[in-house]
Order: structure tokens, then C-alpha cells, then sequence
């Protein structure tokens, strides 16, 4: 199989396993001429799901493996157990270079350090994020990080604006992307210590970026910057909001239009743009890992096949065009800052 043409896939990954990740890959092979997968799991439990997709005939191999990650289980626990696992195994053929991309829906903190131990970090970035395309009034934002790290001090927070504003770059062809760091208020003195120091450090203007300062939750819909940096605790608890609230609006606005046959007749009527309006609503439900020497994205624990699908689609579409050399030079410079002041000085209020 050539790398060019290969998604690797944890089968077993998420609530459902194989009985919503294998419909959701023959719906992303659809829209994926040529690409071929790899599939890791319990061949028992693959193949009747297989059976029933015409779409991935002669597209996939099985990788036996009756081991698989609980979705409950610790990073550290994995680490020492995963080894042969659909997750461990998905991940070890992007490194060997049997795969472009490897997709899971298992346990973020799992498959994040199995991504971390087996691919290695890039650059001189310390741990991988996660990121997430976030919709808006104007097009997308990129949010990160969305759960992959919970407590972040000032310098992880500079790497998630270094390595997000590449990102953008890449994936949505902005030529230089706005950065802005997601916080309580605009103000300088607003928000907790470790936010503060990334902005002081992010104003000083060491780094080739666009910053724009801080930004408050509302501005993602209306995309006031490109790039909206925070911690994997925020990004997480706005991101999964953001899905319910989704969820509780399609809802609400499904049972109004059921609500009359005169309600149901307009809904007909204007079931196109419905469609195009719940499209719009909900944030995606993948997000790969920024910082690694390769490509893995994290679908959601609760995916169904069409969410499963998007996110081989995400992984099929990464940018190949190595970003990592402006990721580098940035990161020099970090380094460099950091080198000369172990402490980064807060602005004291006016």
C-alpha cells in the first residue's frame, strides 16, 4: 500500500465500535476515491459490518487484534498495556509509514500518549493539542486546545498560538491568520496568572505573529480572530456546550415544525435550507493533534458514522506541506525568551 493512499483506522475506538466506525468509513470512501484503509481490530466483529458496506470492498485490510483501549482506562495504564492494541496498532502504521493518518474514537488521553510515545513530538514542541474548526458568522475559527491537556502554563498556551496559526495557514489558506487568547474579559489585568503571561509574552512581539489579544467566548461565532487559543479544560467544556446547545436547538426547532400539519408543510418547503442551517450549527466532532511527527485525529467518544466518516475525511485532507519549519523558527524564539527570563513579566495594572 502506498503512504500516499493509506487511513489507518482504530476500529474499536469509541462507544460503538465497529458497528458505527465501519459505516462511517464506507461513507467517507465514498467521497475518497483511491484511498485504500487499514483497519485494526477484532476481525470477528469487523467483518459483518464489513459485509454490509459494497463501498469498501477491495479497500480494506483487516488487522487482527483482539485487544483494544477501555474508554475508561488511564493514559499511564495504556501506555503500559495498549502495546497490539486497534488504538497502539492504528497509530505504529503512520509511523512505519504504511499510512498517511491514523483516526480513533477512543480515549483522547489514551490515544494521546500512545501518539506521544510511538510518533515523538515535533520540533521543540512539548505535548501535542487538539484542535478544532469552530463555525461562525464569517467561516471558521480555530480553537485549540479542545480536551488534550487540562492545566497549561503561559508557554503551552504560546506553542498553541505558534502552532495553531500555522494550522490556519495550511489548512484554510489564510496568508496571516489573527491570533487572539481566550480569556474573561479584554482587559489586561483580567483573567488568571498563566493567561496573562502567555498575552504579556504574545504582545512582546518576539514571535511573527498577528496577536490581537484577548478574546471572550462570543467572539468565536463571529470569528473575531482566526486562531482563539486556551486550555484543554476550557476548550473542552466551550466545545461540548457548544454540541448540546447544537443538539437542543435541532431539537427544539424539529419538534416546533412537527408541531401542525401547516408547521410540517413549511418545514418541506424549506427543508433545504434546514439542512444547510443544521450543517452550520454544530462545531465538528474531530480534531487532530498538532505537534506530532505525524497525523492522527481524534473523532468524537460518541461518534456515529457520520461523524466517524468527517473525521476520515479530515484525516485524508491534512495538509502534507511540511508546516513544521515555521512551527520551528517560532518556537526558537520561545525558547530564546524563555532562556532569558525563566519568569515572563506581567504588566502591572494602571
Amino acid at each position: 500500500m502506498s503512504q500516499t493512499q493509506v487511513i489507518s483506522i482504530d476500529a474499536m475506538g469509541g462507544d460503538y465500535g465497529p458497528s458505527e466506525t465501519v459505516p462511517g468509513l464506507a461513507l467517507a470512501a465514498q467521497a475518497l476515491p483511491g484511498v485504500r484503509f487499514l483497519l485494526h481490530g477484532d476481525e470477528a466483529k469487523i467483518a459483518p459490518e464489513l459485509a454490509r458496506q459494497a463501498a469498501l470492498k477491495d479497500r480494506v485490510e483487516v488487522r487482527h487484534t483482539e485487544k483494544a483501549v477501555g474508554s475508561d482506562e488511564k493514559p499511564a495504564t495504556a501506555l503500559r498495556r495498549g502495546k497490539g492494541s486497534s488504538m497502539w496498532n492504528a497509530v505504529e502504521a503512520v509511523k512505519t509509514g504504511e499510512a498517511l493518518a491514523a483516526v480513533s474514537s477512543g480515549n483522547t488521553g489514551a490515544l494521546m500518549a500512545i501518539s506521544m510515545l510511538i510518533l515523538r513530538m515535533s520540533v521543540d514542541v512539548e505535548r501535542p493539542c487538539l484542535v478544532a474548526n469552530w463555525p461562525g458568522a464569517k467561516g471558521l475559527t480555530t480553537v485549540l486546545d479542545v480536551g488534550a491537556n487540562i492545566d497549561c502554563d503561559a508557554e503551552r498556551l504560546v506553542e498553541f498560538a505558534i502552532m495553531g496559526e500555522a494550522y490556519h495557514r495550511a489548512v484554510h489558506g489564510v496568508a496571516r491568520p489573527t491570533v487572539g487568547l481566550i480569556n474573561i474579559g479584554s482587559e489586561d489585568v483580567k483573567g488568571h496568572e498563566e493567561v496573562r503571561q502567555a498575552h504579556a509574552m504574545l504582545k512582546s512581539g518576539r514571535f511573527d505573529l498577528d496577536y490581537r489579544g484577548f478574546v471572550e467566548g462570543d467572539d468565536l461565532s463571529k470569528n473575531t480572530v482566526d486562531v482563539a487559543v486556551t486550555d484543554g479544560f476550557s476548550g473542552n467544556l466551550m466545545l461540548k456546550t457548544a454540541e448540546g446547545t447544537g443538539r437542543y436547538v435541532e431539537a427544539a426547532l424539529k419538534a416546533a415544525l412537527t408541531s401542525s400539519p401547516l408547521s410540517m408543510m413549511g418545514a418541506m418547503l424549506a427543508r433545504s435550507g434546514l439542512l444547510g442551517f443544521r450543517e452550520k450549527l454544530n462545531p465538528p466532532r474531530a480534531a487532530p493533534l498538532l505537534g506530532l511527527n505525524g497525523v492522527v485525529v481524534k473523532s468524537h467518544g460518541g461518534a456515529k458514522a457520520r461523524d466517524f466518516g468527517d473525521a476520515v475525511r479530515m484525516a485524508a485532507g491534512f495538509p502534507q506541506g511540511d508546516f513544521a519549519a515555521e512551527i520551528e523558527r517560532n518556537m526558537t524564539r520561545l525558547s530564546a525568551a524563555l532562556a532569558a527570563s525563566h519568569e515572563p513579566t506581567v504588566e502591572e495594572p494602571s
